[in-house]
C-alpha cells in the first residue's frame, strides 16, 4: 500500500474515530461508532433497512438512486417470472431503478424496480421526490420475489412495476407487460370493477376495507397526495379517475 492510499484512507475511516497507520504521523484513538455494514447498498439488497451513516459511507444518497440496464443477476431473476420471451419488449427496452424509500418506520428502506427504458428517468426523479418528503411506501421489491403472483404482493402492499401478464380477467396485456404503468402501497389502494350482476371484483381480494376512499387510512393515494401530483405532473394516468373501473395504485403512461 503507497503513502497516497494509506491517506486517502486515513481520511475516510479516520473519521469514524481510527488514524489506520501510525507510520503516517497519526495518533491512533480509539473508535467511537463501528464502521456501517453497507452490505444492503454495495450489493443492492431491496427490502433490507440502512443508517445514514450506510449511505454515506456508500457514496450519499444521490448516488442510491440511478436507473441502469438491467444487471446479469437482476435478469436471470426475472426468467420465467416477470418477464416471459414475447416479441413486444426485451431486455434492451427495460430499466433497473436503485432507490431508497420511507416507511412509517422512520428508517431507510433499500427498494427496486424494472421498468421500460422510456420512463425510467421519470420513475427515478419521483421516487427521488418521494423520498426527500419522506412519503411512506412499505415495499419496492421485485415482482419476483412473489414468484410474479400479481395478487400475493398486492397483498403485501408492494410497489413495482414490470411485469409480463395481461389485464386481470382479459386476455390483454396491461400496460405493466411494457414496463410503463407504476403500481404504489398496492394493498391500500386496490383495483375494484362493480359488475353487472351486482358483485364487485377486487384486488387484492383482502382489500374490501380500502376500497371506501371516504375513510382515512394510511398509504391511502388521493388527489391531495404528493404521490398522485408527482406522477400526474409527470404526464402519468391515475387509475383511481377511471369510470368504469377503479385502480387507486395505478400510474401509467399513455403513449
Amino acid at each position: 500500500m503507497n503513502r497516497i492510499t494509506k491517506l486517502v484512507l486515513a481520511t475516510v475511516l479516520g473519521s469514524w474515530g481510527q488514524a489506520l497507520d501510525p507510520s503516517l504521523g497519526q495518533v491512533p484513538v480509539p473508535m467511537t461508532h463501528p464502521m456501517p455494514d453497507v452490505t444492503a447498498l454495495t450489493e443492492w439488497q431491496a427490502g433490507k433497512t440502512v443508517s445514514a451513516e450506510a449511505v454515506e459511507v456508500f457514496g450519499g444518497v444521490d448516488k442510491c438512486f440511478a436507473a441502469e440496464p438491467i444487471p446479469d443477476g437482476v435478469w436471470q431473476r426475472m426468467q420465467g417470472k416477470t418477464y416471459k420471451a414475447n416479441p413486444y419488449i426485451g431486455r434492451n427496452d427495460l430499466s433497473h431503478i436503485r432507490a431508497l424509500h420511507w416507511d412509517y418506520d422512520q428508517q431507510m428502506h433499500v427498494g427496486e424496480m424494472v421498468c421500460n427504458k422510456k420512463i425510467a428517468a421519470r420513475v427515478t426523479r419521483i421516487l427521488r421526490q418521494l423520498f426527500d418528503a419522506k412519503y411512506p411506501i412499505q415495499r419496492m421489491l421485485l415482482p419476483d420475489v412473489y414468484g410474479a403472483d400479481d395478487e400475493m404482493q398486492m397483498r403485501d402492499n408492494n410497489s413495482s412495476c414490470f411485469c409480463y401478464r395481461a389485464v386481470a380477467g382479459t386476455g390483454k396485456l396491461s400496460k405493466h407487460a411494457r414496463g410503463l404503468a407504476v403500481d404504489i402501497n398496492t394493498l391500500y389502494n386496490p383495483y375494484y370493477k362493480d359488475r353487472a350482476d351486482g358483485t364487485r371484483f377486487i384486488q387484492p381480494a383482502t382489500a374490501a376495507e380500502y376500497c371506501d376512499r371516504t375513510k382515512a387510512f394510511p398509504y391511502k393515494i388521493d388527489h391531495g397526495d404528493l404521490c398522485f401530483r408527482l406522477f400526474t405532473e409527470a404526464g402519468f394516468v391515475w387509475g383511481g379517475d377511471w369510470k368504469s373501473c377503479k385502480d387507486f395504485q395505478h400510474f401509467e403512461l399513455r403513449e
